[in-house]
């Protein structure tokens, strides 16, 4: 297993407190990761790249952590062949449940695993999962 098997992105650098609870789940672990902050929509050609480049740089899983209208998931998955795991971020007028819908309600051939608003554990611990299948 790579040293670093998880590939974290979120959206704005303000969502890394949000996505804390998933460090701590893969530290208990003792499974290596990397975060990046990585827009949609502000940083399209980074984002693009990031999503391209993961599987070459010995990622296994990406868990992608997204509020609003909650693009980063469905394009990392349509740029990938890894597993995403979509983790709606609780945040702005509907806290978090557009983000949700726009992660669960991807369309057919842009599979991402999707845990509750807000819930970075489940996040890391289902990419966890995938890593151990």
């Amino acid at each position: 297993m790579a040293d670093t098997p998880v590939l974290i992105i979120a959206g704005s650098e303000s969502d890394r407190e949000r996505v804390a609870p998933a460090f701590k789940v893969l530290e208990d672990a003792g499974v290596g990761y990397d975060f990046v902050v990585s827009s949609a929509h502000r940083n399209a050609e980074q984002t693009a790249e990031i999503a391209k480049s993961a599987q070459s740089k010995g990622y296994k899983v990406i868990v992608a952590a997204a509020g609003l209208a909650a693009a980063l998931p469905g394009v990392v998955a349509a740029l990938t062949e890894l597993p995403v795991v979509g983790l709606p971020l609780d945040v702005g007028p509907l806290r978090g449940v557009d983000a949700l819908y726009a992660i669960a309600q991807l369309p057919p051939g842009c599979p991402v695993g999707t845990v509750g608003i807000g819930n970075a554990k489940n996040a890391a611990m289902f990419a966890l999962r995938i890593l151990n299948s």
